[in-house]
Order: C-alpha cells, then structure tokens, then sequence
C-alpha cells in the first residue's frame, strides 16, 4: 500500500461502512502483530457479520432481550473455554487467535439459545478490549451504569470443562444404529446392563439377544448379532 500507486485504503471511510469496531477486529484478525500481513479490505464484511450475530445474541426486535435463565452446563462450557484461550493469549501477545474463539463461542451460545447473564455479561467482559464500542453499548442495555472497562476479568473454572458424560455410537455388527449419552463413570458392565435395556436398542435387534457386546468404556460399544 503506497502512495504512490494510489492503493491507499482512508480508514475513516472503512469505519463509516463497517464501524470502528469491525475495522479494529479486522486488523487484530490479520495475524500475528510482529509479522507483515497483506491488506484485504473484503474480509471485513466476515468481520462485520460476527458483530451482526453477537448484536442478535443480546436483543432482539424490542431491544436488549431478558435474561432469566440459569447456564446449562454447554453454556458454561462454551464461556470458560474462552476464558481459557482469550486469557492465555492475550497474555503471549497473540492478539489475533482469540478472534476465531469469540467466533466459536458466540456461534454455540446461539445455538445453544444461551439466555443467561451469568454466560453473556462475561462473554461481553472477554470481547471488550476487542470491540469496545459495540460492548459498552450492550453493556449500558443490560442496566450497568458503570462503565465495561471497570469490571475484572473473568475467572476460568477448570472443573466446567471437565467431561461427566459421553454420546457412544451404538454399532450394530460394525454399522452404527443410533447414539445413547451415557455417564464417563460407568464400567463396562454397566455399560452393557444400559445398553441391554434400552428400549431404542432393543427395537434396533428386533428383539433378538446379541451374541456378543463388545464396550471399551469411553470410546465404543458394538453389538454382533
């Protein structure tokens, strides 16, 4: 980019299409800080339709939408995940990784239909020194009178990544039938007596006892029949 082949990209002009913030997570998204990244002014409209679909998480057509919901235990997966990354990140200067996080996390809260603060003021907290504008507005609509930038960062809890149960993929002579969530700390017998009894599974052999059930707890569960 030069002035001398005219090539110059006015930032004020980017920041009156897309905003100041999606040109602020554009660059941080570019790459490393230390290394020479090549300018493209079309990836800002990826940039701009995540600000589009962080927006929607929070209102909806009447304003800021209502929380009342306690956080299920995917909600609270998806945040302390990227407590994790965006704190260890941020503290080895690798500014642009968190973004892809923020990507990640907002698209499984909205699937998810996350409706809790105790999920999305934190999450807010974590995109505030990325999009500050667009965080300090949601956050004056979620009733706070103090600014976003007084509030401390959030504190990752280990034990929310921790796995208590497993989708298994139930095989039927190699071919899988259906998928059963199962507790991580049943043993292999138990496992079996589950399975055995399962009304869904029982349909699947016609009724006909297998004979033989091969489970390795964690991983897979195979019926021959």
């Amino acid at each position: 980019m030069s002035k001398r082949w005219y090539n110059v990209v006015n930032p004020d002009l980017i920041c009156e299409q897309y905003g100041a913030d999606s040109l602020r997570l554009f660059e941080m998204f570019l790459g490393p800080l230390e290394q020479y990244k090549p300018w493209n002014t079309a990836g800002i409209s990826g940039v701009h339709n995540f600000l589009k679909k962080l927006w929607k998480l929070y209102t909806n057509d009447t304003g800021i939408r209502n929380f009342n919901s306690k956080p299920s235990k995917e909600n609270l997966k998806t945040l302390h995940t990227a407590i994790k990354k965006v704190e260890n990140d941020i503290e080895n200067f690798s500014f642009n990784t968190p973004v892809s996080c923020f990507m990640i996390a907002v698209n499984e809260l909205t699937a998810q239909k996350c409706n809790s603060k105790e999920i999305l003021e934190p999450l807010l907290i974590l995109l505030s020194p990325y999009v500050p504008h667009i965080c300090e507005e949601l956050w004056e609509m979620l009733g706070h009178s103090n600014s976003i930038t007084f509030e401390s960062f959030p504190i990752f809890d280990s034990t929310m990544l921790v796995e208590s149960t497993k989708i298994y993929p139930i095989s039927i002579n190699g071919k899988v039938k259906l998928k059963l969530e199962l507790s991580l700390e049943l043993n292999k017998e138990e496992i079996e007596n589950v399975i055995l009894a399962n009304a869904e599974v029982i349909s699947k052999l016609q009724g006909k006892p297998p004979k033989r059930v091969i489970v390795i707890p964690g991983k897979i569960i195979n019926l021959v029949v």
